[in-house]
């Protein structure tokens, strides 16, 4: 690694000579714009757009726009006379326990190394900091421009970590859902249990850059000259959540399977799980139940009147639907019409003319 900056930690009367190395590093794969045509590489020119024509990066400066649209220009005299007191110095301005710093706040990341004779004082720091459990919080002058920044132990060495200025942290009080909303016991219960199913060390080589990989496969695939495969969609998700209990119980299942664990779907999350699957055909046999209901009824009634009849009318019953027992039924409690007579035979209505 190359160090990128050099200076001092002050601490009280110690001070430690360091040298600052970037902490982390960008693994992408490096696309460039390039004509689709003939692949030739797209640049970006600097112009001046006053006089139309490029200008060298020695003759490029900084400056501030007026709101009427005039340009205050700075060059490096002006930048010299801010008052950035820290310059080369890492200087210490409060000790902090370490679980009050929010992640929110934290940039990037540079690890120090001791320079010369400051390897005894960068350990006495490093593992001071270590045992009384707090982090440094100190300001630090990178890049002409001075920062906030939180030293800490990292393993065997120190971690600089350059920190957002409190007025840079957006107020969200906006965008918190209503006061009103409350959360049942039982739903809190279930998403408890599913936070203790997925808990456990942080072990960071557990994660990797799905994408990265993929773009490199498709990359490798194009220089070999193989036809690249059109990976498939994820399905879509998303919506309402209408049953907030079941959804949290189907992610504690989820997570208990991805685990190796056995799972035993519970009563109430099945029911609600085959009432929300059940097709809508489901209608019609409700129709159908109901329409049974009266047929019901009225073949009981036809067997009433059967049963007072002689011993043969037990064959034709079962051979006539119920619809035709209740409309025989009917027919002997009604008077007769004039002119007409009535017998029966086994069961079976007849009509003789007069």
């Amino acid at each position: 690694m190359r160090a990128i900056w050099k200076g001092v930690v002050s601490f009280g009367l110690v001070t430690i000579p360091i040298k600052l190395f970037s902490a982390t590093e960008q693994h992408d794969v490096q696309l460039r714009q390039v004509h689709a045509a003939d692949g030739g590489r797209i640049r970006y020119r600097r112009v001046c757009e006053a006089e139309g024509v490029e200008v060298p990066y020695s003759e490029i400066a900084k400056g501030y726009e007026l709101p009427d649209g005039q340009v205050v220009v700075l060059d490096d005299e002006d930048f010299d006379r801010l008052p950035i007191v820290s310059g080369r110095n890492i200087d210490v301005q409060k000790f902090v326990p370490a679980e009050q710093v929010d992640g929110l706040y934290l940039s990037k990341g540079y690890f120090l190394q001791a320079d010369g004779p400051g390897a005894k004082p960068y350990v006495l720091l490093r593992e001071a900091l270590e045992q009384a459990g707090t982090v440094a919080l100190v300001k630090v002058a990178l890049r002409q421009r001075e920062a906030l920044a939180l030293l800490r132990p990292y393993g065997d060495v120190l971690l600089l970590q350059t920190m957002l200025w409190p007025d840079e942290i957006r107020d969200p009080a906006e965008l918190a859902p209503d006061a009103d909303i409350v959360v049942r016991p039982q739903e809190m219960q279930m998403a408890e249990s599913y936070i203790q199913t997925l808990t456990g060390d942080l072990d960071m080589d557990e994660f990797s850059d799905d994408y990265a990989t993929a773009l490199r496969e498709v990359v490798d695939a194009k220089i070999q000259g193989h036809e690249v495969t059109q990976p498939d969609e994820p399905a879509e998700g998303g919506g309402a959540v209408l049953d907030l209990m079941a959804a949290l119980e189907a992610s504690v299942a989820e997570a208990r399977r991805a685990r190796g664990e056995t799972v035993e779907e519970s009563a109430p999350a099945a029911k609600r799980t085959a009432a929300k699957s059940a097709p809508r055909s489901s209608a019609p046999q409700k129709s159908t139940a109901r329409k049974a209901a009266p047929k019901k009824a009225a073949a009981s009634a036809g067997s009433s009147t059967r049963s007072a009849s002689s011993s043969g009318s037990s064959t034709g019953g079962k051979k006539t639907t119920a619809k035709k027992a209740s409309a025989k039924s009917t027919a002997k409690k009604a008077p007769a019409k004039p002119g007409t007579t009535r017998t029966a035979t086994k069961g079976t209505s007849q009509r003789k003319t007069a």
